[in-house]
């Protein structure tokens, strides 16, 4: 947390920006911030370069840990990722750049330092703005700010992709949380209302179960010592993917994945 403070520092420095003056006061969620400091991130980006410019990608999915858990593979079953993004994803030519513990403003960082360039995809997924809501305690009107300056620069930087941009996941962190997840959601929904090359999607209903978010779909409350319901297992982020399909199909102008 330490290291992190360290760099926000450094950004509003960099930025220009007065952190001690109300009137100009920073919104860290849109400003770029590397987590290049982190040796594991750092080879996981400069590696995801390279299968970028190996791969010219179709589909690119950017997000933090709920993306890139499409990547392991278990025992046990609740995390046996892999097969399903072979199922869904298999036969696209699509590029998974989640990573673990990533921000709207490390995610900002990224696509500004090569995540977007040099690659001419069909669609990007986006799904991002959970650890804005954790430790940092990022407000909704600054989280919507910050996936609104990547979306922005997704446009910007690659003209010809269609974006689907995915609500926050629902959690059971805590009420102020969940709460913000919902503001946020609903400012996105209303937002891209009328974007032609940005569809919203709030699939956080998949998790839900007689009114109730369903601990059974996540994989938090199985860890040791448990955790409150954040990511989703195997099983939920399955739901996930097929009521991504409709709209991921159309976009892609393939055939819906089942």
């Amino acid at each position: 947390m330490r290291r992190f403070a360290r760099l926000v520092v450094l950004a509003s420095i960099l930025t220009g920006f007065a952190l001690t003056t109300p009137s100009a006061r920073t919104i860290l969620a849109a400003v770029p911030i590397s987590r290049m400091d982190l040796q594991w991130w750092r080879v996981r980006f400069d590696a995801k370069q390279a299968e970028l410019r190996e791969r010219h990608p179709a589909l690119v999915f950017y997000g933090d840990s709920i993306t890139q858990d499409w990547e392991r593979q278990g025992p046990p079953p609740w995390v046996d990722f892999a097969p399903i993004w072979q199922r869904f994803y298999g036969d696209r030519n699509a590029v998974n750049l989640g990573f673990i513990g990533d921000t709207t403003a490390s995610l900002l960082w990224r696509i500004e330092h090569g995540e977007a360039s040099g690659i001419d995809p069909k669609v990007a997924v986006v799904l991002i703005g959970a650890n804005n809501l954790g430790r940092l305690h990022w407000s909704a009107s600054d989280t919507v700010l910050g996936i609104d300056t990547i979306i922005r620069q997704l446009r910007a930087r690659l003209p010809h992709t269609r974006i689907l941009l995915l609500g926050i996941l629902p959690s059971d962190r805590s009420a102020w949380a969940s709460e913000t997840t919902v503001a946020v959601n609903r400012e996105l929904a209303s937002q891209f209302a009328h974007a032609d090359d940005v569809t919203f999607l709030d699939v956080g209903h998949v998790f839900v179960r007689d009114g109730k978010l369903d601990p059974d779909l996540y994989l938090d409350p199985r860890e040791t010592p448990p955790r409150p319901p954040l990511h989703p297992t195997t099983q939920g982020q399955e739901l996930m993917a097929a009521a991504m399909e409709p709209a991921l199909a159309g976009l892609m102008g393939d055939h819906i994945h089942r």
